[in-house]
């Protein structure tokens, strides 16, 4: 009996150190069969299922690596890859930089972070394909996902076994961050989809700085209030304030200290300049002596 369960045990250990070994790379063939049964051979996906046992919380600049040498021909060497702790209105960007071929990936850690590894995966796959048209092309276009996208989208999909697509189907996650509401009251107010609100993760109002404001104030002319903002927010928001004004009262006293000890300092040089000018003494040692006198009663030292 206990040969039985060492042997089984063998087993198991060698089919997770194959799967193990042969990471990332879904042209080799992994052993998949369980004690007893016939051999199975299957490519293991960059997606498989595995991998959430095996490395569950990969280091995200060693993955783009690995990835950049399979699909990209290493070309996205100099490409930045890092992690965004407050980006919650997408999965994940890419930013050009210059005209020399830099560019920075950054992944939302609040949309990525609790997702299934596989998410993580196909969205850092989906924003390497924008950088390599950045560095290869030249392609600065980050919305549209043209032809030359989808060729490689394609083309990646089919040889990592994972299942990139042009857009995402986080919006449950997107809007549980969009805590910040506010309500136009003019006729956009009743049409679809929006209905007049604008959701935001972050407390900035709409105002000219959005790129629709100009369109939004031709087809509707209306204004925005708030109408609903998380939890607490007020008591928050009250005692970020107090602190401001905390922090300016005493910053306020320490420049009118400064400003007093700059102007005995500037008094007592001028005293000082006075005394040297109407003393006559031959004595150098007597000169001295009176001046540190002089200095100790004015609390120089």
């Amino acid at each position: 009996m206990e040969s039985s369960d060492f042997l089984f045990a063998l087993t198991l250990q060698k089919e997770t150190e194959d799967v193990y070994d042969q990471r990332l790379s879904p042209t080799k063939k992994i052993i998949t069969s369980s004690f007893g049964n016939p051999t199975v051979q299957r490519p293991l996906s960059v997606i498989d299922e595995s991998w959430e046992l095996l490395d569950p919380n990969p280091d995200v600049r060693a993955l783009f690596l690995e990835f950049n040498d399979h699909y990209f021909w290493g070309r996205l060497v100099g490409v930045e890859v890092k992690w965004s702790p407050r980006m919650t209105s997408c999965a994940g960007v890419c930013s050009y930089e210059g005209r020399g071929g830099l560019c920075s990936i950054r992944l939302s850690v609040p949309l990525l972070k609790l997702r299934p590894r596989k998410d993580l995966v196909e969205t850092l796959l989906h924003e390497m394909i924008h950088a390599f048209l950045f560095v290869a092309d030249n392609d600065r276009d980050r919305e549209e996902h043209g032809p030359s996208f989808k060729n490689h989208m394609h083309r990646i999909n089919k040889a990592s076994g994972a299942n990139i697509t042009i857009y995402h189907d986080f919006h449950a996650e997107v809007d549980s961050y969009r805590q910040h509401w506010w309500q136009c009251n003019g006729p956009c107010k009743s049409r679809p989809p929006y209905f007049g609100f604008v959701k935001r993760a972050m407390n900035r109002a709409p105002s000219p700085k959005d790129y629709w404001w100009g369109d939004h104030a031709r087809s509707c002319g209306g204004t925005y209030t708030k109408v609903k903002e998380p939890e607490g927010f007020d008591k928050k928001n009250k005692r970020k304030e107090d602190k401001e004004e905390i922090e300016s009262v005493k910053n306020k006293k320490e420049n009118e200290s400064k400003k007093e000890s700059e102007s005995m300092k500037s008094s007592t040089f001028k005293n000082l300049q006075k005394f040297f000018n109407t003393t006559h003494t031959v004595d150098i040692w007597e000169t001295c002596h009176q001046m540190m006198k002089y200095l100790l009663k004015q609390q120089w030292f």
